[in-house]
């Protein structure tokens, strides 16, 4: 092999191990993040609840995600909403959001309040759920408003939709919502299921890549040693070996 080429081979090798070297670095640097992640979640479970006044106090909300709530309000049950093919368990069905007038202010709160089955039979029929009158005392975990999942056309209004989006439900409603929302806690009440997950984190994804990355920078140091390195000695030593016979 020519003096060029081996040198056009060296440095292909060294950037393959440079870039996929990197590229296991930057997924173990996201496995540490969602690492960190998952333990601020577990420790914001811990702390005391916010009630009404620690909420609209506070300067960012959102900081706080899954920390426990103690919200006293009102129902208001005329804007509540099934959002369509969620899962809980393994199952589809229905998230029931309904939002929750915060008491002594006007401010609103949108209340993931469980999970239902649907009838399979009557697409356009939703359980019937019952919600106290006046003001009650919810308990749940500030949470991220409900994901979006993907929805073929343009949104629909109604009792049945695929996404809600707190902006556009704000002004659909003219109710003062608030940038947050809520997941209620606490036991099934009839039909209604809260066996919420928290986050996938996926720390064992990103660690798992990281490895494959590792393995290709390693496959391509090795090659390189073996087919420039090892092997041309062998053949130049059997090659000595015949001249010398």
């Amino acid at each position: 092999m020519s003096r060029a080429r081996r040198l056009v081979v060296a440095a292909a090798t060294l950037v393959t191990m440079a870039v996929t070297a990197s590229l296991g670095l930057w997924q173990l640097d996201r496995a540490a993040q969602k690492t960190a992640l998952q333990s601020a979640i577990l420790a914001r479970a811990e702390l005391p609840a916010w009630d009404n006044t620690d909420l609209l106090s506070a300067s960012d909300p959102n900081a706080g995600l899954y920390r426990p709530l103690r919200l006293r309000g009102e129902w208001i049950t005329r804007h509540s909403v099934f959002l369509d093919n969620r899962q809980m368990d393994g199952r589809t069905g229905f998230y029931l959001v309904t939002p929750l007038k915060l008491a002594d202010s006007d401010r609103v709160v949108l209340v993931q309040r469980g999970w239902v089955p649907r009838d399979f039979n009557d697409r356009t029929r939703v359980p019937d759920v019952s919600t106290p009158a006046g003001e009650v005392t919810v308990a749940g975990r500030l949470a991220p408003a409900p994901g979006r999942l993907f929805q073929l056309g343009e949104p629909t209004a109604g009792v049945i939709r695929q996404n809600i989006d707190l902006a556009g439900f704000r002004q659909e409603t003219g109710l003062a919502l608030m940038d947050l929302s809520m997941q209620q806690t606490g036991d099934d009440a009839g039909p209604l299921q809260r066996h919420w997950a928290l986050p996938a984190t996926d720390v064992a994804k990103h660690n798992g890549y990281a490895f494959q990355w590792f393995a290709m920078c390693a496959l391509a140091a090795g090659l390189y040693l073996w087919f420039q390195i090892i092997q041309p000695r062998r053949q130049r030593a059997r090659t000595h070996g015949k001249d010398a016979r």
